[in-house]
């Protein structure tokens, strides 16, 4: 999908150079990637201290459910 987007120039510029890539297409998809994983890395950090181990079933107890499905 073509996509016209203002970039600062000296920023791309500089992902350029730190990431080794070789075209500015490459330097931006693997930067929105490591956005994306960034993102979805808080998200979970978010869950840390909301679920109670004690909750939670044993390894035999998750076992002997799968072996059931």
């Amino acid at each position: 999908m073509a996509t016209n987007l203002q970039i600062d120039p000296e920023l791309l510029e500089r992902a350029l150079k730190i990431g080794g890539h070789r075209t500015k297409r490459e330097t931006v998809n693997e930067a929105l990637a490591e956005y994306v994983r960034h993102r979805e890395q808080l998200r979970i950090l978010d869950l840390f201290g909301t679920v109670d181990p004690a909750d939670m079933a044993s390894d035999e107890e998750m076992r002997a459910q799968r072996k059931r499905s």
